[in-house]
């Protein structure tokens, strides 16, 4: 579900979850936990990656689906819970998307301190709305400060999904290279970053973060029932179920 690879200081958190690492309530607690104890087990940076040609495919909604109320706002909470354990932590991250990487798996890659996609017919971009729920506004945050305000809106609103030579022109990511070398350019990056004086760079660095990481400063505050409210209204359970039966179909 989620392989732990060090790197000397660096820790990598692959999803291996197949097909697509879709994230399930399990998988996406895992990434939290692993975010959560990584500095204090030794790490001074995390990468997060996938397989070759797909980072994450986004929300599990077959299993989702499955849930009842309360099983969809534990999942809710764990993933604000997991964003935020990005924006706030002390150690920085690099998002390696190895491919694909619509809705959750973009999700994932914002509060990441840096950006590195694979070059190539991959498409990333917060497409929820296409799916029929709507985009919680500590996400929306999250990408308004990579793109811009107006450029976020019309993204978000549309539900776009970028291939990645529009998304490196947006600025929905930093940079591209080889699918085959995304992690090793990972690993690079913040091997340079670790290199400076390590604590002139972690207090920039909070400081610089701090918008995003207050983002998240009360969990509680987050209206997680009016994320409920959305996923099981009749809208979005019509677009989530032909969704499914589409994806059914395909397999």
């Amino acid at each position: 579900m989620l392989d732990l690879i060090r790197h000397d200081d660096i820790l990598e958190l692959r999803l291996a979850r197949p097909p697509v690492n879709a994230l399930d309530a399990g998988l996406i607690r895992a990434l939290r936990d692993a975010i959560e104890a990584a500095s204090g087990d030794g790490a001074r940076g995390l990468i997060l990656s996938g397989r070759s040609g797909m980072f994450s495919g986004g929300l599990d909604v077959p299993s989702l689906l499955q849930l009842d109320r309360e099983g969809m706002a534990q999942v809710w909470r764990d993933l604000f819970a997991t964003c935020a354990a990005l924006a706030r932590s002390t150690i920085p991250s690099v998002a390696a998307i190895t491919g694909h990487s619509p809705a959750g798996g973009a999700v994932l890659s914002i509060f990441c301190d840096y950006r590195i996609m694979a070059r190539g017919a991959y498409r990333i971009g917060l497409n929820e709305v296409q799916v029929g729920l709507a985009v919680p506004d500590p996400i929306q945050r999250g990408l308004r400060r990579l793109v811009g305000n107006f450029r976020a809106e019309r993204l978000m609103v549309a539900g776009t999904l970028l291939e990645s030579e529009q998304a490196l022109a947006t600025g929905f990511v930093d940079e591209l290279v080889d699918v085959d070398h995304v992690v090793a350019r990972a690993q690079l990056w913040l091997g340079e970053l670790l290199a400076l004086p390590p604590r002139a760079m972690s207090e920039t660095r909070r400081l610089a973060r701090a918008d995003l990481a207050n983002s998240f400063n009360d969990l509680t505050t987050l209206d997680v029932a009016e994320f409920v409210d959305g996923w099981f209204s009749d809208e979005s359970q019509r677009v989530l179920t032909a969704l499914v039966a589409k994806l059914k179909a395909k397999g």
